[in-house]
């Protein structure tokens, strides 16, 4: 099966030339990824990749660049975090109808991770809803990628903080 999915990262001052680091992700099999280098110190990779699982997919495009690219920082996987915009846009509606269909559903519509001006939601969360309430269209390699993608992301931000402050936060 074909997963389509986008590795960020911030580059370290030892990541070489722009040539150099293209030639060490093909060598280590980033040739299915599109590659972005337009920001400098940034370094983005959006994969096609053919693989049994989403999770062997994007857990074997993240060893290949940490091979190739060993000082680089993962900023994010996607899909991962959307907003109202691209929620409508992945499911098929507009905006206004997405907005509405989250107000309707108020209390049973998954909680934004933030929710403000610009609230933004778990993707995994939003289409698992939209497959549970039928009468959606939800590509289940999507929805794997988008669990894969929020699971990278979280065990990413949960490796930035102390053990210390995951014991505090978990603790009931």
């Amino acid at each position: 099966m074909e997963f389509t999915f986008t590795l960020k990262y911030q580059l370290s001052t030892q990541a070489g030339g722009d040539d150099d680091m293209l030639e060490r992700l093909a060598v280590e099999g980033c040739d299915d990824a599109i590659v972005g280098l337009g920001q400098p110190g940034r370094l983005a990779l959006a994969f096609i990749r053919e693989a049994c699982s989403a999770n062997e997919a994007v857990a074997s495009a993240l060893a290949a660049v940490r091979r190739a690219v060993p000082g680089a920082t993962l900023i994010e996987a996607t899909p991962d975090l959307v907003g109202l915009t691209d929620m409508a846009e992945v499911v098929g509606m507009s905006r206004q109808g997405m907005r509405k269909l989250v107000s309707v559903h108020s209390i049973s519509f998954p909680s934004p991770v933030h929710e403000g001006r610009a609230s933004i939601w778990h993707l995994a969360e939003v289409l698992a809803w939209f497959q549970g309430k039928g009468g959606y269209s939800v590509s289940q390699g999507m929805l794997e990628v988008a669990r894969v993608a929020m699971q990278v992301n979280i065990r990413k931000e949960l490796d930035r903080i102390s053990p210390e402050s995951v014991a505090l936060a978990t603790a009931g």
